[in-house]
């Protein structure tokens, strides 16, 4: 099965992740990417452009071999805005979208203290794309799992 999680910066998707995939499932996590590819004392957000560029490129690789074995083993992949395109492909492959919102307040006070301003543009964009969604339809809050 493929979960695909998604939701703002700093939502707390990676913590979702934690919270239910077990050691043998596939878990496709760009920063986690980003600080396996730096050396020590890298920052595990607000990576260097080239970085970035390099885990992306890692995480795509990823993606898509582990596609190739969802019969096999579960695979979690955050995604935090998914395009149409991306959407449709993991209906292809009968993903589980699965929205972790904690709140925006809580969101914005966590990129203050751990992520770059850029993150708030992305938090702003996420919340701007799904102001019309339902509570029910983003069901996940802050560790209530």
């Amino acid at each position: 099965m493929l979960y695909v999680v998604t939701g703002p910066p700093a939502a707390g998707k990676s913590s979702w992740i934690q919270a239910h995939a077990t050691a043998r499932d596939i878990v496709i996590d760009l920063d986690l990417i980003a600080v396996a590819l730096t050396g020590p004392g890298a920052p595990q957000w607000n990576h260097d452009p080239i970085v970035q560029r390099v885990a992306q490129r890692a995480r795509f690789a990823a993606i898509e071999e582990a596609c190739q074995h969802l019969d096999k083993v579960d695979v979690y992949l955050i995604h935090t805005m998914p395009s149409a395109k991306a959407m449709a492909k993991y209906k292809r492959l009968d993903a589980k979208v699965i929205a972790v919102d904690p709140g925006r307040d809580i969101v914005m006070a966590r990129i203050e203290a751990m992520r770059s301003s850029e993150m708030k543009r992305v938090a702003t964009r996420w919340y701007s794309q799904h102001k019309s969604m339902p509570r029910s339809v983003m069901p996940q809050a802050s560790r209530d799992w």
